[in-house]
């Protein structure tokens, strides 16, 4: 690892309440270079030329710009810390809703999945093993949603969950329209397979805050294991040429937006290639970050074999000591963590997800939303598993696109009631509170969805030789 660039950048977050004691969670995300500090100072540095501030002063004073820029500074920064420290501030006064919209408890990102069709088959990825429809969301849905979050005053908006949000040709008009809403921050994650010329000036001229690249490997070999395509072949050379390339556009555009971040997921074959995979993107992204591997059905090692032997025979005396459940993990640096219990999850507090069709999750790592919290819009109570089941009749007959899936259907774990609702209604509602006040309480293993959630940040983990 290139020296001084293998530093976790970023805080940290405590929970506290009377069931639960402090503990440090260990971020699932490791910035080799760039992370949350320099990205709050770079945001801060810009706002000036942030799209929703352009929108906002639009025929106004110098005197009245320079007034409401230093609002939206403050806006931004304020979203930041609440993003670290809403969740533990939420406990005092969780189990009143009325207390909860008094106290400015509100969603800091609302996550709408503009598209939930993918054109890769990477074997880490639940499309592999969970039946995902091939859909985009309409326009018309996501300027409703995006009205609904606008009227909350979310400060973040991520425009994608389970598929590519380039493969939805009006992205860039919908994240306009967020910015018109005056949204401060926008976000996707792409795999960059269509990030052609069109595409990078409209992702630029559309206010897009920020772009995380999903890239996993530091040469051709590692990348195209990690990363087939699903109808054709998905080559190394072409993805990174279209980031090379966008960064180029963005320079020359004179646009510091939107800023780039790259993530790898860290596995036996990815750790090899840290370097390379550094080495390749420093110079041409903003961030350069690694994140933990969390399994999803592929049954891939992010332990090496030997200590994964060692764990194995040792594994009578680790159940004694740590308890049946315990995980590992490995970080960059190779070195090892095994868990000591769980810690309440961040996301309840944080953030509101919606698929493609309105479905609302009470998570990211809730694939197909199984443990349902409420419905935006029609079409997902009409909708059920037939799109899901659609897939999955494709997988089972092999059609093209399809070979390498293994699909189950996802299992249904919370069922709301079957009316449309708005945003602010989900955000406070039995459904969503349920499972925060069973993350409070330390109870988070009566909810089966989170009982068997691989997410590494909400383990205590104790460092072993």
């Amino acid at each position: 690892m290139p020296k001084n660039q293998n530093k976790i950048i970023g805080i940290g977050c405590d929970f506290q309440s009377d069931q639960v004691k402090s503990s440090t969670r260990k971020l699932a995300i490791e910035n080799l270079s760039g992370g949350e500090k320099e990205k709050i100072k770079w945001m801060t540095q810009n706002m000036h030329l942030n799209k929703a501030f352009i929108f906002e002063t639009q025929g106004k004073s110098e005197t009245q710009k320079q007034k409401i820029l230093k609002i939206f500074k403050y806006k931004y920064i304020e979203y930041r810390e609440k993003w670290h420290n809403q969740p533990k501030n939420a406990f005092r006064n969780f189990n009143n809703v009325d207390e909860q919209k008094n106290r400015d408890f509100k969603p800091l990102c609302f996550d709408i999945e503009v598209a939930s069709v993918c054109d890769l088959a990477c074997p880490f990825c639940y499309r592999q093993y969970v039946a995902t429809p091939d859909k985009i969301m309409s326009k018309q849905l996501a300027f409703k949603l995006i009205d609904q979050a606008a009227e909350l005053k979310v400060p973040s908006m991520k425009f994608n969950w389970r598929g590519e949000p380039l493969l939805n040709p009006s992205l860039g008009t919908i994240i306009k329209y967020a910015k018109k809403k005056g949204v401060l921050e926008t976000i996707i994650n792409t795999n960059a397979t269509v990030l052609d010329e069109k595409k990078s000036k409209e992702l630029i001229n559309s206010g897009l805050d920020l772009m995380i690249y999903s890239f996993d490997g530091g040469n051709k070999e590692t990348y195209e294991k990690m990363r087939p395509g699903r109808f054709k072949k998905n080559n190394f050379e072409t993805i990174l040429k279209n980031i090379t390339k966008f960064n180029k556009i963005r320079s020359d555009t004179g646009s510091p937006f939107p800023r780039t971040k790259i993530q790898m997921i860290l596995t036996d074959k990815t750790r090899k290639v840290q370097d390379e995979y550094y080495k390749l993107f420093k110079d041409i992204v903003d961030d350069v970050s690694v994140k933990q591997y969390t399994e999803r059905g592929g049954d891939l090692t992010d332990l090496d074999q030997n200590f994964a032997k060692l764990i194995k025979n040792q594994k009578k005396d680790l159940i004694e000591k740590y308890g049946k459940d315990a995980v590992l993990l490995k970080d960059s640096k190779n070195n090892i963590y095994i868990s000591e219990g769980r810690l309440p999850c961040e996301q309840p507090f944080q953030r509101v997800l919606t698929t493609y069709d309105g479905k609302v999750g009470m998570c990211c790592y809730d694939w197909g939303a199984t443990h349902t919290v409420g419905y935006l819009d029609k079409l997902g109570i009409e909708n059920g598993l037939k799109e899901y089941k659609s897939v999955k009749e494709k997988a089972d007959k092999k059609n093209k696109g399809f070979q390498m899936m293994n699909l189950s259907l996802p299992t249904k774990n919370n069922e709301p009631e079957k009316k449309v609702k708005v945003l602010k209604d989900i955000w406070y509602g039995k459904d969503i509170n349920t499972v925060r006040d069973a993350h409070i309480k330390n109870r988070a293993d009566q909810i089966p969805i989170c009982k068997k959630c691989p997410f590494k940040e909400t383990y205590k983990w104790k460092k072993i030789e």
